[in-house]
């Protein structure tokens, strides 16, 4: 399915795009909130400045998309493939990441504040500046991840990530990982 068709159908009421083929489609600015892309390639896509507040992308495959500046505030995005994703300056307020892919993806400026990141991958994520206070990152994985400049204040953590080795923190070169409290303030 091409862009046109997707945006003429939007129009038209349709909000279910669940399992489409949107590979390298570009909805750049798109206004799509509230519609279901779960299980949806849009691998590639170009979704970067789009309105996509509640829309539902869980399992969806989102591999080297573009959704730099993007509004995702409340969507769904459990279990979602974001590996290589632009994410940058995204507004991820309050949505759910839990068990998502998120390893080498850009977040630099993020908002990520309140975000459930629970089981998420993150190991290699560019997180420079962002904004997860309050986020959910029990059993998330964010070794080797750029965190400089990363406000966790009220992160959620639980003894398992300070001693079991999923999060570490503390400053070692250029990385910073993460194991210390149950919660920052």
């Amino acid at each position: 399915m091409d862009a046109n068709k997707l945006l003429d159908l939007y129009t038209a009421g349709e909000r279910k795009f669940n399992q489409a083929n949107l590979h390298q489609v570009n909805l750049c600015g798109a206004d799509l909130r509230n519609t279901n892309f779960s299980e949806t390639d849009l691998s590639g896509a170009d979704l970067s400045q789009a309105n996509l507040s509640g829309c539902n992308f869980s399992r969806a495959n989102l591999t080297d998309a573009d959704l730099s500046g993007a509004i995702l505030n409340g969507a769904n995005l459990s279990e979602i493939n974001l590996i290589g994703a632009d994410l940058t300056g995204v507004n991820l307020e309050e949505t759910n990441l839990s068990r998502a892919d998120l390893r080498g993806a850009n977040l630099i400026m993020a908002n990520l504040q309140g975000a459930n990141l629970s089981e998420a991958e993150m190991s290699g994520a560019d997180l420079r500046n962002a904004n997860l206070r309050k986020a959910n990152l029990i059993g998330c994985n964010i070794n080797e991840a750029e965190l400089s400049g990363a406000d966790f204040k009220g992160a959620i953590v639980t003894e398992q990530e300070m001693t079991g080795g999923i999060l570490h923190i503390g400053l070692s070169h250029k990385w910073i990982t993460w194991a210390g409290s149950y919660s920052y303030s």
